[in-house]
């Protein structure tokens, strides 16, 4: 098991209040084999017990998040894009038990990015989706 996931599952966080966003749901899918870290978007209960499993800390743009350990972020809040942090968890999809943001915001958040690995990343999306 990847350290990040083996200490994302290890916060427990409760479900119905994050999901994991990012490279996180390829991850999950087999379709990459690694990520730089995983991130979560959260809320309420989960965001209370991740800031006590981790580090706060205050971004540039003044959002906080938590750095909890083995390349896991938890956040309220997405760097890239105006998503509704609501919206986001509670459409998630289970994958291995793991909650995790719809295919088609993980596209549109990587489609925002840009970044080199987020164009790689959406040429494995579109070859594994219809």
């Amino acid at each position: 098991m990847n350290l990040s996931v083996q200490r994302l599952a290890e916060l427990d966080l409760p479900l119905g209040d994050w999901a994991l966003f990012g490279s996180g749901p390829l991850l999950l899918r087999g379709w990459i084999d690694e990520v730089g870290d995983l991130d979560v978007v959260s809320r309420g209960p989960a965001w209370e017990q991740a800031k006590e499993h981790g580090n706060l800390a205050v971004l540039p743009d003044g959002n906080q998040i938590v750095e909890a350990g083995a390349g896991v972020t938890v956040g309220r809040t997405w760097l890239y894009g105006d998503f509704a942090i609501d919206d986001l968890i509670d459409t998630a999809e289970m994958i291995d038990g793991v909650p995790c943001v719809r295919l088609e915001h993980v596209i549109s958040y990587k489609r925002l990015a840009d970044r080199p690995k987020d164009r790689v990343h959406l040429e494995i999306i579109e070859s594994k989706t219809p």
